[in-house]
C-alpha cells in the first residue's frame, strides 16, 4: 500500500510501543533497515537538551531494538515501513 509521510508519522504514532520496522537512506546514501518503536524515554547523559528541535527537521527519535540506542528517522528518506505485518512504501 502506498502511503505519505504524513500518513507514515501518524501510524508510527499509532503502535504505542510497538515494534516496527523501516528502510529509509542514511546520509551516506545507503540503505538501512532499523527494527525500532516509540515510548522508550531518552536520558541525556549530560543533562543537556538537544541543540535543534527534531519535529523542525523532519525527524523522530526512535529506539533502535537491534543495537538497543535511540536514533533519528529522517521521514524525507524514509522508504518502506512495516507495521503489524502490514508494508508500506512512501510516495
Amino acid at each position: 500500500m502506498n502511503i505519505t509521510t504524513d500518513k507514515a508519522k501518524e501510524l508510527i504514532k499509532q503502535t504505542n510501543g510497538r515494534i516496527f520496522s523501516s528502510t529509509f537512506i542514511k546520509k551516506d546514501n545507503t540503505i538501512r533497515t532499523l527494527t525500532a518503536r516509540l515510548g522508550k524515554r531518552y536520558k541525556s547523559k549530560t543533562g543537556r537538551n538537544a541543540p535543534y528541535k527534531a519535529k523542525e527537521f523532519n525527524l523522530l527519535p526512535v529506539y533502535d531494538m537491534q543495537i538497543k540506542e535511540f536514533r533519528m528517522l529522517n521521514f524525507n528518506t524514509l522508504l518502506t515501513l512495516t507495521i503489524n505485518k502490514n508494508k508500506y512504501k512512501i510516495i
